[in-house]
């Protein structure tokens, strides 16, 4: 697995070798050795997967407040989509600065997401499945979030934004009293 830093600290892409045959094909998604510049020694403790129908959805920017802060590893394993992290950690000098990256099978690419970055993403393909792995167990009472068209962070959605949820279009927009979240 070939891991790149991005500019925002802690966001990495991380990119899975194929091996392949006449047979087909094999690929590692998750290895704790060959992640672990990224995730250090953080434990997964929770897998998802969703899916998302249609092309131009959004759904997020989402997070979790501390103490229950997660950093979570993003992967597409069917359909398309562009993915992104919003730096929301206070003091960071790439605070409020995003990174999107599109993810597919076909490109074997996993966005590794630390805690204290929101995370979205919009559909490019129909009915798009996304693989989560987090380090932190779901908690409702520490869930946080970022309107996907506030001013304040202004994402490049590569298409017209369509079919969000009523929680993502009722984040409240970032003020100037956003001074970030605490780790």
């Amino acid at each position: 697995m070939k891991l790149t830093k991005t500019e925002i600290e802690g966001l990495f892409i991380a990119e899975s070798t194929v091996i392949g045959d006449s047979r087909g094909t094999f690929s590692r998604v998750y290895c704790q050795n060959e992640l672990a510049p990224a995730i250090g020694d953080r434990t997964i403790c929770q897998a998802n997967i969703s899916m998302t129908a249609a092309v131009g959805a959004v759904r997020g920017m989402h997070y979790q407040h501390t103490p229950r802060s997660e950093m979570k590893i993003v992967r597409c394993i069917e359909g398309r989509v562009f993915d992104v992290a919003v730096d929301l950690r206070r003091g960071s000098p790439t605070f409020l600065q995003w990174h999107g990256v599109e993810l597919s099978p076909g490109n074997r690419l996993a966005f590794v997401i630390p805690e204290g970055c929101a995370h979205g993403f919009q559909v490019l393909e129909e009915s798009s499945r996304l693989l989560y792995l987090h380090t932190e167990f779901y908690s409702p009472e520490h869930e946080g979030g970022v309107r996907y068209n506030d001013p304040r962070v202004g994402i490049e959605w590569p298409l017209p934004p369509v079919h969000l949820s009523s929680r993502d279009v009722s984040h409240p927009l970032l003020d100037e009293n956003f001074h970030g979240v605490d780790l």
